[in-house]
């Protein structure tokens, strides 16, 4: 009798409150309008100053740009000319190159200098932070100071080394065949520091419990590395290969600093390509044809990457 009059009571309780009732149509819409309010200074500047200038580019590939004299409507014919042209071929290849180089290498570098700098010890705050620096560093700045260290006479900083070595003096960024591997080496050394504070936060992610049960088992600190470490990274290593390489496909400070493309083309890249083609040739409609190409390239790149990553989950 209790559990029923209990009950009966409960019941009347429900009866008596309130139905609850949806919010109003205008208050839905302010917290709905809140968030794009604050993006919107964000949208404005992105608007103005990066997706109606791609318009204008896409719009411009497929034109002859004269300025001042009128656009012509010349359809598929830049496509055509940058496609055929042996520069386009050469800057292409040495894109592909350097983007090759700069990502295993950055890649691999990094995780070896997340593997040293791993810990919770107090000081390793100021060795990461010196590793990091060539990222913030202005790429103008780092142009300069690897300009010097790269000087092809034996009195050089880097051939003072090689000398040391007993191996012989190298010309670096003055030679066609050690210019483009100069840049690359440059590439890794500033896209290194930036791997290895994403390597970082991966092996913070990486379960311990798996690192003392191999131990106890006899496996040594390079079986740990391959059998645990590595595949607890590896949602980490798909998102810094589509990084590095969109970054290493956009090439185009350390190129333009360091060589603009010389001696003899021999690093002559897409984008310093583009840039001569439509700054100093005049030839805006081929130079955005090449850029759209560009674009494409990469926007299928990270499309891939994202079905792929999907795949794993």
């Amino acid at each position: 009798m209790a559990v029923t009059e209990a009950r009966a009571a409960s019941r009347k309780t429900q009866a008596r409150r309130p139905a609850r009732t949806a919010p109003p149509v205008r208050s839905r819409l302010r917290r709905g309008a809140t968030p794009w309010l604050f993006l919107a200074p964000a949208l404005l500047l992105f608007l103005y100053f990066k997706f109606i200038p791609m318009a204008q580019a896409v719009r411009m590939s497929f034109q002859e740009v004269r300025p001042f004299l009128g656009n012509t409507y010349v359809g598929g014919e830049n496509y055509a000319e940058i496609v055929g042209s042996s520069d386009f071929g050469a800057a292409v290849w040495h894109t592909v190159v350097l983007a090759v180089a700069t990502t295993a290498g950055s890649i691999l570098l990094g995780l070896a200098l997340a593997l040293l700098l791993e810990g919770q010890t107090r000081s390793l705050w100021f060795v990461r932070s010196a590793v990091f620096l060539p990222v913030v560093t202005a790429m103008a700045v780092v142009a300069e100071v690897w300009r010097v260290m790269y000087y092809p006479a034996e009195g050089g900083a880097l051939n003072s080394v090689l000398g040391a070595l007993g191996l012989g003096p190298s010309e670096f960024l003055n030679s066609p065949d050690s210019s483009l591997a100069s840049i690359a080496f440059v590439g890794i050394w500033r896209g290194a520091p930036y791997d290895m504070m994403i390597f970082l936060a991966g092996l913070a992610g990486v379960d311990r419990v798996l690192y003392e049960a191999s131990a106890v088992d006899g496996a040594s600190r390079w079986r740990r590395i391959w059998h645990v470490t590595l595949p607890g990274l590896r949602p980490v290593f798909a998102i810094l290969l589509t990084l590095a390489a969109i970054r290493g496909l956009r090439i185009f400070t350390e190129v333009f600093l360091l060589t603009n493309g010389g001696p003899d083309g021999s690093t002559e890249v897409l984008l310093t390509l583009t840039y001569k083609l439509g700054l100093e040739r005049n030839e805006l409609g081929v130079a955005a044809a090449g850029t759209v190409l560009l674009f494409l390239v990469l926007l299928v790149l990270t499309v891939a990457s994202r079905l792929r990553r999907r795949e794993v989950r």
